[in-house]
């Protein structure tokens, strides 16, 4: 796992689970307490995760709300959204875009404008 960027954008690459949990948080806190305003999280290079990783995310959320900051989560990769709509943390967390709901809908993401249009509801037929 490698995470670069400084207090305002970070990008991790990589593996986010139990082996780099510790690593991570340590970066991570240390992006949120160093910094003011959103702290944007790329994991567009992220590889894979596990539940401990998405502690981290989740921790790191906190800890920047308790410090009046904001995580915006960018470049989420597909198999992460549907585990955070499965998990409902999609309406917790801030996600630049739009979140991809199993059923090929899109909702908003929390906190933050949908980039793509949600699908116009069917016609009822008669």
């Amino acid at each position: 796992m490698r995470i670069t960027g400084d207090h305002a954008e970070l990008a991790v690459e990589g593996r986010l689970d139990v082996r780099t949990a510790a690593d991570a948080r340590a970066v991570l806190h240390e992006a949120v307490d160093g910094g003011h305003g959103d702290l944007v999280l790329d994991l567009g290079r992220l590889d894979s995760w596990d539940a401990t990783g998405l502690g981290v995310i989740m921790g790191t959320h906190r800890r920047a709300g308790r410090l009046g900051r904001r995580l915006v989560l960018r470049a989420v990769p597909g198999q992460l959204q549907r585990l955070l709509v499965a998990t409902r943390l999609h309406r917790i967390l801030a996600i630049e875009g739009a979140v991809w709901e199993p059923g090929g809908a899109t909702l908003p993401a929390a906190g933050a404008a949908a980039t793509a249009p949600l699908p116009a509801p069917a016609a009822a037929s008669a």
